[in-house]
């Protein structure tokens, strides 16, 4: 355990450093559309992404006994809420938290999503990955409502219907990548029904079957983003930019699936910044 927390510390130079995870993950989270929600909600939303993406890195990347790491990680978040946290990113992300009143709940289902990951790599089914989801994703979304001063019951469930769609999004996007890490999050029952055998998913392209499964579970996430995104329509100002922007992204990735003919092995299909933002500026007109 004593070396576990010298690596969270940043004392080991392999595990990646806030300089490093910031940019990245500012990169990969904000639309079009979130850049416009001013500098202040912008840092604090940085802080929470950098959290998020040290967080999977820990649980993908880094060697050594990562279970152990992230307990040890988890114990410096402790501090960021009673004390004074060893980690560079921790020590930034502890202003965000108290600047925000952000709850500790969320950042511990980030870090138990990433434990999960340790011991299961597969789902039987889709109501398994939904519960995987709610630990993975769910929680930035409650966390950036946080942020905004929106949070609310309603609010949050909806949310947690547009984090776990753009998980989902996600997980279509990379099958291959995650088969090649030991990971499969297309759930049995449905590589069952439609005849998806393992060796489809590590093949130069996507077979027929693979597709219809693909568009089958491309669908899936559509209807859950469509029902999330009337969350949009409850918010005002920056926050409803923001929440736009993370729809109209998602909503723009599964268009991109869709258009490569749902073979997501061949390359992983991605939406344009420019096509993001047209599905962004689409939702925020209609609110929802």
């Amino acid at each position: 355990m004593t070396a576990a927390v010298g690596r969270v510390t940043g004392a080991d130079p392999r595990l990646p450093d806030a300089s490093a995870i910031l940019p990245l993950a500012a990169r990969e989270n904000f639309t079009v559309a979130s850049l416009l929600v001013g500098r202040e909600a912008r840092a604090h939303l940085t802080a929470i992404y950098g959290f998020a993406r040290l967080v999977d890195q820990l649980g993908d990347e880094v060697d050594g006994d990562r279970t152990a790491i992230l307990e040890s990680f988890e114990q410096d978040l402790d501090r960021v809420f009673d004390g004074e946290p060893h980690h560079p990113l921790l020590q930034g992300l502890q202003a965000t938290v108290r600047a925000c009143s952000l709850p500790r709940e969320p950042f511990v289902r980030l870090i138990e999503a990433n434990r999960r990951d340790q011991r299961r790599p597969t789902y039987d089914t889709f109501a398994d990955l939904i519960e995987y989801c709610d630990l993975s994703a769910n929680p930035v979304g409650e966390l950036v409502l946080h942020v905004f001063g929106a949070a609310s019951a309603e609010r949050i469930a909806l949310s947690d219907r547009v984090c776990t769609a753009l998980q989902l999004a996600e997980h279509w996007q990379d099958v291959g990548e995650d088969f090649g890490r030991g990971r499969i999050y297309l759930p049995a029952e449905d590589r069952q029904r439609f005849g998806v055998a393992p060796a489809d998913l590590e093949a130069s392209s996507a077979s027929a079957a693979l597709r219809e499964l693909l568009a089958f579970e491309t669908d899936r996430a559509r209807a859950l983003l469509d029902e999330g995104a009337v969350l949009v329509g409850t918010l005002r100002g920056r926050a409803r930019i923001a929440v736009a922007g993370y729809v109209g992204g998602g909503r723009a990735t599964l268009d991109a699936i869709e258009r490569a003919g749902f073979d997501v092995l061949s390359s992983t299909p991605r939406a344009t910044r420019a096509q993001k933002a047209r599905r962004s500026l689409e939702t925020l007109r209609c609110g929802a």
